[in-house]
């Protein structure tokens, strides 16, 4: 199935590069569900591959993940930290970039650029285009403005006894359109540069949970109930980027503050209350 739909995609018009976004992204999820994931992650990445390959299209921006880097040694993070997994969502995107290596090694025409997302939240500054999740979300942005607009009763935290400044996990929060942003620059690379690079996209700060939810509650006159609950599995503690590796080579740097993340998700909410039904 996977195969045919992608090749007649393939058939029918002509490329010169790929942007893989496509892939099932919930660590929870992850967690409960592992076959879907492998089947889904990894199966389906691997028959892109092949067609790509078929059509001589060899130019490949992939989206990777911050959960590469598991429970990581140190923060910041750089691209040169060991890569393992804590959850299933995390291991598909190590066996995919094991894979693309691979093809690199067998084929060296290749021009591949792996983007290791840390949390990218936020939305366009119309207020035109946001993140409607499927059923609950299973992010915590979309979660918190659905609380805000009055969808969900309240944000639930899971863990408040990490080892950070308030207890709550801490990540590195990026602005979507500077993760757009980010692609762009990355495929700009590959028209000069050939092998395999991985990027981190990230702004190089830590924000906890709270730090989210107050930011958001301060900036957009919105109190927003959360309550505590035990920790997730495959959840880490802290994790934030160093991205020097992407403002040296790919001449990229994140623009935007939480601030503006928490002005732009509620303005997309605020004016689709119903998402893109409205």
């Amino acid at each position: 199935m996977y195969f045919d739909a992608i090749e007649e995609v393939f058939k029918t018009h002509d490329f010169n590069s790929v942007m893989h976004f496509a892939g099932f992204k919930a660590v929870g999820e992850s967690v409960q569900f592992p076959i879907k994931y492998y089947q889904n992650n990894v199966v389906g990445t691997l028959f892109l591959f092949e067609i790509m390959q078929k059509y001589n299209v060899k130019k490949l921006v992939f989206s990777s993940s911050a959960t590469v880097y598991g429970n990581p040694q140190k923060v910041p993070i750089d691209e040169s930290s060991p890569l393992s997994a804590t959850n299933p969502y995390g291991r598909t995107k190590i066996i995919v970039e094991d894979m693309l290596r691979d093809l690199y090694q067998s084929d060296p025409t290749w021009r591949i650029a792996i983007l290791r997302y840390f949390n990218p939240i936020g939305a366009h500054k119309s207020g035109r285009i946001g993140e409607q999740p499927n059923g609950i979300p299973t992010n915590l942005m979309p979660y918190i403005t659905q609380v805000a607009i009055g969808k969900r009763e309240k944000v639930f935290v899971f863990g408040h006894d990490y080892k950070t400044h308030d207890g709550t996990g801490v990540r590195d929060y990026i602005h979507v359109v500077d993760l757009v942003r980010g692609h762009v620059k990355a495929l700009e690379y590959l028209d000069s540069h050939e092998g395999v690079e991985a990027f981190n996209l990230g702004t190089g700060k830590g924000y906890s949970v709270l730090d989210l939810i107050k930011t958001f509650s301060e900036v957009n006159h919105v109190e927003i109930p959360y309550e505590f609950m035990n920790r997730r599995s495959g959840d880490v503690a802290i994790s934030y980027a160093d991205p020097k590796k992407a403002n040296e080579l790919l001449h990229w740097r994140a623009k935007y503050g939480l601030e503006e993340m928490c002005e732009d998700s509620w303005r997309w909410q605020r004016l689709n209350p119903n998402g893109y039904e409205d």
